[in-house]
């Protein structure tokens, strides 16, 4: 997964939600479809990992979320670092 972040709020009867990334920013909308395990609600505060793509003139999406997913995201210099050792 490219990103991770916490669930900020989901409207059930929308289908439809908001995510934060865990390195900050603004959170980005997503819908049911994006999710991996679409018979699972997501919660307020759960960990996902996504992936990011821009639809209608640019608005970022989260799509390919997977619960639980979410894990410290690196800086290149420690990708960089890692890839050396």
């Amino acid at each position: 997964m490219a990103h991770s972040g916490k669930i900020k709020s989901y409207d059930v009867a929308k289908g439809s939600g908001l995510i934060t990334p865990v390195k900050g920013g603004d959170a980005l909308p997503f819908n049911k479809a994006d999710l991996q395990q679409q018979a699972q609600e997501p919660r307020s505060g759960q960990d996902f990992g996504y992936e990011t793509r821009q639809v209608n003139g640019g608005t970022t999406y989260a799509t390919n979320m997977t619960h639980g997913s979410a894990q410290p995201e690196q800086s290149q210099g420690e990708q960089a670092s890692k890839q050396q050792s």
